[in-house]
């Protein structure tokens, strides 16, 4: 525990949307003295390209913290010298930052660095976790804390957190729902840390899979696949970079979809079964599925339904 009334000194290390609540709990825990915020460079953004604060940044600013943006932490002796002489911490916080971290920095804080991830480890390791759950049509996923060592999100678990899975659940409403559970296991995670009683399990490693990155790529539609898997992929992508597909050569994203139950025999997968005020109908590898929410070539993304009202598809065309 902290010595005296002294509170412990905690860096917080993060980048996207999904760290900020975390943030938000340390600053609300009053045992401990955030004193800085390592988050990535300003990136362009929009279509001014203009240099654009990271959320975390954002949310250091309004709570008055310093901020730090090194450009590779690895390597930059001068960052490594400012951290260990000036910032001192006692504590690391790591939560979706985005750069590997060095020994040098992993082994420096008295109560060592903790990381919030996106899923039950020891399964979906790495960039994407939330994603590949929702791809590989898990019911189940969480959040998990663990004590950080150089490998790839491999260090000891601390404490997890079970989510049930939708059907329907999208990348956004999964993304919503952990960032928020991560910044409560994480406190819970402290606390534990703090008197004593948090309890270090070691990964099997034979039960990890990878979540590797997502790529342009990852979101095109392969109509042979099952209808599931395509829905699967669908919301799995939504909001970014979401999935998509080609017709006649033009380009259209597919936002929202719905597995239907039954087969049609005779058609190809991709093909348009229905367009009208039914519905958009396409078969798959193994059935059928509906698209409920469409953007086409320059368009918005809007209803299936409402598109079809002013735009005519062929029956029998073929999605590619």
């Amino acid at each position: 525990m902290a010595e005296g009334n002294n509170k412990i000194r905690t860096l917080f290390m993060g980048t996207p949307d999904f760290s900020v609540p975390c943030l938000e709990k340390l600053l609300s825990m009053e045992q401990l003295a955030v004193v800085g915020v390592v988050t990535q460079p300003d990136k362009p953004r929009g279509r001014g390209k203009k240099l654009t604060p990271s959320p975390v940044k954002a949310c250091a600013w309004k709570n008055g913290l310093p901020v730090y943006q090194p450009v590779r932490i690895k390597g930059d002796e001068g960052f490594l010298h400012q951290l260990k002489e000036e910032i001192a911490p006692e504590l690391i916080i790591v939560v979706a930052f985005g750069q590997i971290l060095p020994a040098a920095v992993i082994d420096l804080p008295k109560y060592g660095c903790i990381n919030v991830h996106a899923s039950l480890l020891p399964k979906y390791r790495g960039a994407a976790p939330m994603q590949r759950v929702l791809m590989e049509g898990e019911v189940v996923t969480g959040v998990t804390t663990m004590l950080m060592d150089t490998g790839l999100d491999t260090g000891d678990m601390l404490e997890k957190s079970e989510l049930a899975i939708g059907e329907d659940m999208t990348l956004e409403e999964l993304h919503n729902a952990l960032s928020q559970q991560g910044a409560e296991l994480l406190e819970t995670t402290i606390r534990k840390l703090l008197d004593g009683t948090v309890v270090r399990t070691k990964q099997d490693d034979s039960l990890s899979c990878y979540a590797k990155m997502i790529e342009k790529d990852t979101g095109a539609i392969d109509w042979d696949r099952s209808t599931m898997e395509i829905h699967n992929l669908v919301r799995a992508l939504d909001p970014a970079p979401g999935a998509y597909t080609f017709l006649e050569g033009e380009k259209y994203k597919i936002w929202r979809t719905k597995p239907v139950r039954g087969n049609i025999e005779g058609n190809m997968p991709g093909e348009i079964l229905s367009a009208d005020g039914n519905g958009l109908l396409v078969k798959t590898g193994d059935g059928i599925i509906e698209i409920l929410e469409v953007q086409a070539p320059a368009k918005k993304r809007m209803k299936a339904v409402d598109y079809l009202r002013g735009h005519n598809l062929a029956l029998s065309a073929k999605f590619e």
